[in-house]
């Protein structure tokens, strides 16, 4: 079986192909196989993601229905 990056290597690694491909200092070719690799490496993070929102939603089920509540910095709205 394959192993599995984490996410945030995954991250890591889609961070320094934007760099590489920002700076304008590799060829085409190389620009190419860079984007290809990036994409797949951004499908894979979004994957994660997907996988990550479901588990959130079945862990927030109350009373057979899904809550969805904002996680935004400071907590909870009040009032």
């Amino acid at each position: 079986m394959k192993d599995k990056t984490s996410f945030e290597e995954d991250l890591k690694k889609l961070q320094k192909i934007v760099e590489e491909l920002s700076g304008g200092k590799i060829t085409l070719g190389e620009s190419l196989k860079k984007y290809e690799e990036g994409v797949r490496i951004a499908q894979s993070c979004s994957a994660a993601l997907s996988e990550a929102q479901r588990k959130v939603e079945l862990l927030m089920k109350k009373d057979g229905k899904v809550s969805l509540e904002n996680f935004e910095e400071g907590g909870p709205e009040e009032g």
